[in-house]
């Protein structure tokens, strides 16, 4: 709340930002409500009639029942409505005119995105801009959930004869057998279970029960999993690239298998059994809990984006299209924190069949095995559009002591390495490679690849991208025999599989 003209001096001293705009008049009230928008939908802030932008003289302005009725009928084209106090202050420089002052809360996460006269608005800095679709979209859905969510929306091509019997009854069995379901789901109907956890919508399967249970995946191109073991420490070479198709369950499978094949196996004798335990070199239960995680909490609506595992000769990575919830940072997601799950029903069917322990405890449990058996901690990051978990190999740290130590001892280079698979592509390029991290398996046209790949120039595109990369036959044409057909596209082949 502002008292007296040395409070706005105060308040202005470092001129507009994020967190201030300035109006010589209110002449200018309906840019200024923009602003006020913007304030409501970023980190909120002051709005002030009377003070000139940038050389910041403040002069303040005659105020009449005329000017506060103007005021009141702005604010009221505010939607959800606000409840703004509007502060007159006198300005002593200029007897009788006033400084009109106000102030806006910031947006909070799962509140109502603001529109004035129908338009949202945020801050980029201090400049007041029109917010993105996807971003408003974003904030709706979090705001009603229920409503908006691709989860909670009636997958139109499945039934229940489409669902996996096996997985729910192995899930409701994992249930009860946790405490977390009552014993009498055992013998209930199945369809009773799947409504309880709001995976039903008036007798038909979800998107969220499509993605844990389904069978009938040909209407969801994003329910799919890249596997890639990479050759050294950057993506130009791999020893192995795969991908695979299906349900929560059947990608988790997909995923623990490929570690395995990949990752090194050691073992100890332990001293209370004296029996040898074995163990990955990452622990296995921090593997798949960052994989049940990335499965989870995915954004499912982005049909054309794809999880992906990769892995290393120093490192792990386990990728998924999603966001951090505002609350969350990837530093502050190893400190306890409630949970912000992306997908509650999806969630909350996982907790209930306890793969997915309580709530926010998921980063918690992950560094946890990594303490237990001395392997250094994951780290997170976003890169715009996936959240990526990164653990570092501890072989590969073994790997380089023993190469420098071999260095000392005979005072020469020495090669330390592992016989490896020999390469499926070896004529492949890096922009091949590109190709087969961002392609999927359904078809596209040549400018959506490009767009894919961040490429604007199509000529140079085809001719460097596509090109090689049908002639080593990593993609296909939709139009094999027609290759200048208008309406060509394409998309991998299956020789992406082959071992």
């Amino acid at each position: 709340m502002i008292t007296t003209i040395d409070d706005i001096k105060e308040l202005i001293a470092s001129d507009e930002s994020r967190t201030l705009e300035l109006k010589k008049t209110t002449g200018e009230l309906k840019d200024g409500m923009h602003s006020a928008c913007a304030f409501l939908n970023t980190e909120g802030g002051w709005l002030f009639f009377g003070v000139t932008p940038k050389s910041l003289k403040i002069i303040g302005q005659e105020v009449t029942d005329k000017t506060q009725q103007e005021i009141a009928q702005a604010l009221a084209g505010l939607e959800p409505a606000v409840d703004v106090k509007v502060e007159y202050v006198d300005v002593p420089e200029y007897p009788g005119n006033k400084i009109i002052a106000m102030h806006f809360d910031g947006w909070v996460w799962g509140e109502r995105p603001h529109t004035y006269h129908g338009c949202p608005y945020y801050k980029v800095e201090s400049t007041t801009k029109v917010m993105p679709q996807d971003m408003y979209d974003e904030r709706i859905r979090a705001h009603q959930p229920q409503i908006y969510s691709w989860e909670g929306q009636t997958a139109n091509s499945i039934t229940l004869a489409d669902l996996n019997e096996k997985h729910i009854r192995g899930c409701i069995r994992l249930g009860v057998e946790g405490g977390r379901i009552p014993a009498s789901a055992i013998s209930a109907p199945i369809e009773d279970t799947l409504a309880k956890w709001k995976l039903l919508k008036n007798g038909v399967p979800t998107n969220g029960a499509a993605m844990l249970f389904s069978d009938n995946i040909d209407d969801f191109p994003q329910f799919r999993l890249r596997m890639a073991r990479f050759l050294g420490t950057d993506k130009n070479e791999f020893i192995d690239n795969q991908r695979v198709e299906g349900g929560f369950f059947e990608l988790l499978d997909a995923g623990m298998a490929f570690f395995f094949k990949h990752l090194n196996l050691g073992g100890k004798i332990t001293n209370h059994s004296l029996q040898r335990e074995e163990h990955l070199e990452v622990p296995y239960k921090a593997l798949r809990e960052a994989l049940i995680n990335s499965l989870c909490h995915r954004q499912w609506e982005k049909y054309n984006l794809t999880n992906s595992i990769a892995i290393y000769d120093d490192r792990i990575e386990i990728a998924n299209p999603g966001i951090f919830p505002p609350q969350i940072t990837p530093e502050s997601i190893k400190k306890p924190h409630e949970s912000y799950p992306y997908n509650l029903k999806i969630a909350e069917a996982l907790y209930k069949s306890t793969y997915l322990e309580s709530w926010g405890s998921g980063a918690k449990r992950i560094m946890d095995a990594c303490r237990e058996q001395g392997v250094e901690e994951p780290v997170w990051r976003w890169d715009g559009g996936f959240v990526i978990v990164t653990f570092k190999r501890p072989t590969y740290r073994l790997v380089t002591h023993e190469q420098e130590a071999a260095k000392e001892d005979i005072g020469g280079d020495v090669t330390i390495s592992t016989p490896q698979a020999p390469l499926k592509y070896p004529s492949s390029t890096p922009q091949v490679e590109l190709l087969i991290q961002k392609m999927s398996d359904s078809y596209m046209t040549l400018k959506e690849i490009a767009e894919l790949c961040g490429i604007r120039d199509l000529k140079y595109f085809r001719e460097s991208y596509i090109a090689p990369a049908l002639e080593i036959g990593v993609i296909e044409r939709l139009y094999p025999n027609q290759p200048k057909h208008p309406k060509q596209q394409y998309r991998l082949t299956g020789i992406t599989n082959k071992q």
